[in-house]
């Protein structure tokens, strides 16, 4: 791994050399980005100038007034930068069934994380139900058994961008411990341990998890530990959904911080967030923790959408030990009499340390249902769960309970809990970068219901609301928090600059409408302001359009042994 990282390096500084002692070269190249006003991804001011590929490479930057190429885009007026990477991305099953990646591709994505689950490893004969009937209900099924396997398949079958992923505990516990609210025993623990190396040697950046989520939720701090220190033997990184967002925001973090000092790993927190009105005011310290430990010398970073509002389920009103068993399992649960009874006195008076979204929410007006797979419940999307109640004439929690009976499912939920003040305050933090949450579509191929605006407008509102219209942070800063600091946090070789010697990621865009037109009322609205996207040297977006190209590749963890392609 050293020894190709130094080979490269020279490579790289001979292409710099090259690309800034020749800026009248008339070499021919095969693009040539003229008259751009080039933000190189650094975070230092843009300047104007153009870029030159050839073949999957940037080769030089700069003024090439002579330079030639086959193919020559005009560029005046627009912004030229790295591809924008999600840090947080669930496009895989989208992926599979349609590769064009249309609703990123046209915020300027040119790669995907996947992380808080992972496609591997999975047991296709002992799959979770909803898991299981999803795939069903996208014409899917498993084919593969590991993460790196997944990957290969995707790479294979084409798609636009490039993917990476990590390892999702809760999978890996899965494997070896089902879905019960249990605890590993010294040999179950290491059977796990031997999974992690396993998809760190397969190509996997590291280790993530969701400990809101059943059977996620189930593991404790040790275990945790014990399975980052294997990702740390390979370079690996902790990313995590943490178990409070909320209520116990700073415990989260504190766990977060533990898990990195003790394994030994740089850890990322998912969507950076106070839940709940009563909690806003706990940014700040949540900020200073972070702060703090990275003035200790800790990398500790995180990632965010820019809404105030969330997606998961309306199961996430329920406390998780409903799930103990899986879904099927707390399905049956809310189908007792004695059990709801039970489960609605937690809710209401809680005694346990659990993400209670139902009262975090705060109001029933704050829990709108997004999403149903009977037809005979799709009337109710984009009521709220207050509405849907006096519809029913019943109880909010109970007929909370009684739309995830009817419907199977965890039925997709928004709700309402951050401030836009809070939002602001944490784009702002430097070590901050961007991630949907959500999956990448085209709109014909958009599941039914509301969804969230966030698939196809999370990173067209940073840089339109946020950096054009009120300036929050400014744009080249912006671009570095789409491009060099999550290239550089996941170990992505080779991207995330414009420079000579870098993979040809390139995005086009014009500053001044870039925006996002996604709404919570119609959220399958493409971004604006994307002309031009390059993917490894091919472009895939021309005019606002898609090429019908699929350059995509796998981008391997550091673990990887000969890895192809990067």
């Amino acid at each position: 791994m050293k020894t190709r990282f130094l080979i490269w390096l020279g490579l790289a500084f001979s292409l710099n050399c090259l690309g800034q002692s020749r800026p009248a070269s008339s070499t021919t190249y095969d693009v040539l980005i003229r008259n751009g006003l080039i933000y190189d991804g650094s975070g230092q001011k843009p300047y104007r100038g153009d870029v030159a590929i050839r073949a999957d490479r940037v080769v030089a930057v700069g003024k090439l007034t002579s330079a030639k190429a086959t193919t020559v885009i005009d560029a005046n007026g627009m912004a030229v930068a790295p591809g924008f990477i999600n840090v947080l991305s669930h496009a895989g099953s989208h992926l599979l069934k349609d590769g064009h990646s249309m609703s990123d591709l046209k915020q300027g994505i040119t790669t995907e994380v996947f992380g808080e689950l992972s496609w591997g490893p999975v047991n296709p004969d002992k799959l979770p139900f909803l898991q299981s009937s999803w795939l069903k209900a996208q014409g899917q099924t498993y084919d593969w058994t590991t993460l790196e396997g997944f990957m290969q398949k995707l790479e294979r079958k084409g798609v636009t961008p490039n993917f990476a992923s990590y390892v999702g505990a809760g999978e890996i516990r899965m494997m070896v411990l089902g879905e019960n609210d249990v605890k590993p025993t010294p040999t179950q623990l290491a059977q796990m341990q031997t999974l992690v190396r396993q998809a760190m040697e397969g190509g996997a950046l590291g280790v993530t998890t969701m400990l809101i989520y059943p059977p996620n939720t189930f593991a404790n701090t040790d275990e945790l530990i014990a399975l980052c220190r294997e990702a740390a033997r390979y370079k690996g990184r902790y990313i995590v959904h943490m178990r409070s967002e909320a209520d116990r925001l700073e415990e989260g973090i504190q766990e977060l911080i533990r898990i990195g000092k003790e394994a030994k790993v740089p850890v990322e927190l998912y969507h950076f967030k106070a839940s709940g009105v009563r909690n806003w005011p706990k940014v700040d310290k949540a900020i200073a923790l972070i702060n703090n430990a990275r003035q200790q010398g800790q990398d500790v970073t995180a990632n965010m959408y820019t809404y105030t509002a969330g997606g998961t389920g309306l199961t996430s009103c329920l406390p998780p030990y409903v799930f103990n068993g899986g879904f099927l399992a707390g399905w049956k649960r809310l189908q007792d009499p004695d059990e709801r009874r039970k489960i609605a006195q937690e809710v209401h008076q809680q005694t346990q340390p659990w993400e209670n979204l139902f009262q975090l929410a705060g109001s029933m007006d704050n829990i709108v249902l997004a999403g149903f797979e009977q037809d005979s419940l799709k009337k109710y999307e984009g009521k709220t769960l207050g509405q849907v109640a006096a519809i029913r004439a019943k109880d909010p929690l109970e007929t909370a309970m009684d739309l995830i009976v009817q419907d199977k499912s965890r039925v997709g939920t928004l709700y309402f809990l951050m401030s836009e003040e809070n939002v602001k305050k944490e784009i702002r933090q430097p070590w901050v970068s961007f991630g949907s949450d959500a999956g990448s579509a085209t709109i014909a191929d958009t599941l039914a219901g509301k969804g969230h605006p966030r698939e196809f407008g999370n990173f067209a509102r940073l840089l339109g609301k946020y950096v054009r219209e009120e300036k929050v942070i400014s744009l080249e800063e912006a671009v570095r928090r789409l491009t060099s600091l999550p290239a550089s946090n996941h170990k992505l070789i080779s991207r995330g600059f414009l420079k000579p010697g870098y993979f040809a990621d390139v995005v086009i865009f014009d500053p001044a409408t870039i925006a996002d037109k996604a709404t919570y009322e119609k959220p399958f609205q493409y971004a604006v302001g994307v002309e031009h996207v390059w993917v490894n040297g091919k472009q895939v977006l021309r005019n606002g359009e898609h090429t019908g190209v699929l350059p995509g590749r796998a981008l391997w963890g550091p673990g990887k042994k000969n890895p192809v392609g990067q």
